[in-house]
């Protein structure tokens, strides 16, 4: 595990928290890969047009992260409905610290699976 992957993973989570999208662009790769339950995208002018129209914010709770990947537990809400959070988990691939891919999943374990981490790569906070 990089310190660097996860920097640059809470760093991708500001830039988009905060509207930064030329941030959030950097941090990315050109050909990243964008995937949720809406299904799959690629590319970076998919990142800008999903970052100015998805209305959500994600707020990093645990981390796992092996050779890579780093797979985020996240408190998301949506603009369109502020009041009403729920808990997700985003699994990413991370590369010379660009983002290559994010995919959201529906909770932890689902994402957990999809990678193969486990529990034993849970990051110290």
């Amino acid at each position: 595990m990089s310190t660097s992957e996860i920097a640059t993973v809470l760093a991708w989570h500001d830039a988009l928290n905060s509207s930064d999208v030329e941030t959030l662009l950097d941090l990315s790769s050109d050909d990243i890969e964008i995937g949720g339950p809406r299904g799959a995208t690629q590319g970076l002018n998919a990142l800008r047009d999903w970052a100015t129209t998805a209305g959500i914010t994600l707020e990093p709770q645990r981390m796992y992260a092996h050779d890579g990947i780093v797979v985020v537990e996240q408190t998301a809400a949506w603009a369109s409905d502020p009041g009403n959070t729920s808990t997700v988990a985003t699994a990413f691939h991370v590369s010379r610290d660009r983002v290559v891919s994010v995919f959201r999943h529906g909770d932890l374990e689902t994402a957990l699976g999809a990678t193969d981490l486990s529990e034993a790569d849970l990051v110290d906070s």
